[in-house]
Formats: structure tokens, sequence, C-alpha cells
């Protein structure tokens, strides 16, 4: 159902493909539905990267066509922020526009102090650390490295 999902929201199978290579490789770390009536929704996946510090990668993310504009996406994406939080992750990167991720705390500031293949005005980071609002993470070290190289999983290797 999930694949069938991704299948139908994205105009290629690159991300159906993705979310079964991300499980195959032992990658995917934390993977949540949206259901409505039995009916699954939505679909956001969290997976493990190389990075100096316990790092997430949000990606892929996936809402119905008909249930788009209804707060499933957001609803999704800060539940699974919160899990990452309680499982003890220091921080999630997201590949994906500014104006709508900023919401949940991430920021390209953060980002762009870790060398990445996706490194540019995209790719954005948040700190999962404990008693740092983003504003102070910007200033108090929120994470554990403030700098390095960061890796996604092999599986997105084949998006590119």
């Amino acid at each position: 159902a999930i694949r069938a999902l991704h299948l139908a929201s994205f105009p290629t199978g690159a991300e159906a493909n993705l979310v079964d290579a991300l499980r195959a490789d032992g990658d995917a770390q934390i993977s949540l539905i949206g259901e409505e009536d039995e009916t699954l929704v939505g679909h956001v996946m969290l997976s493990k990267m190389q990075a100096p510090f316990k790092a997430l990668a949000l990606a892929p993310i996936s809402i119905h066509i008909e249930w788009r504009k209804r707060g499933v996406a957001q609803k999704l994406i800060e539940s699974v922020i919160e899990q990452a939080k309680k499982a003890g992750w220091d921080g999630i990167f997201v590949l994906g526009d500014p104006a709508y991720y900023e919401r949940f705390g991430f920021t390209t500031e953060l980002a762009a102090r870790f060398q990445s293949p996706y490194a540019g005005p995209y790719l954005m980071a948040l700190s999962l650390q404990k008693n740092t609002s983003q504003k102070d993470a910007l200033q108090n070290a929120p994470l554990h490295s403030q700098s390095g190289n960061i890796e996604y999983a092999p599986a997105f290797d084949a998006l590119s």
C-alpha cells in the first residue's frame, strides 16, 4: 500500500523504489503512515545518514492527492520529528522548499555548515537536542559537531 501511494503521488517510481531500497538495506529508521477510515492517505520516512552525530534524513513524504492541503503532511512530519527526539537522534536533514520546512524548525543556515553533494539552498537541518530553540541552536552548538561531511543512505544515489 505504501509503494502504491508513492507511485500514485510522484511522476516516476523513484520515491517508491527509494522506500523499498531503504528498507531492504536496513537504513529505514522511522516510518509513519496517515490513515483515514482505514485508508492510507500519507507516508513519511526517516533514514540513517552518515554524519559526525546521530543524524537522519527526512524523505520521502507522500500524501494521497485527495488528501493534500488538509494538514496530513504537517501532522506526519511533526510526529516523525517527535519520534526521532524520543529515540535519541541528534538531528534531521531534509532537501526541500525552505518556505515549507522552516515551519518545523529546519534551517538552511545550520545545514550550510556541513559538506554534502546536496549542499545548497534547499538542504536544511533541524537540531533535536534538548533545551535549544532553533534560534538558540544556530548560536549555541546545537549538534555534537558543527561541521563535517554528511552522506545520505546509499539508496539515495539512485535518485541522482
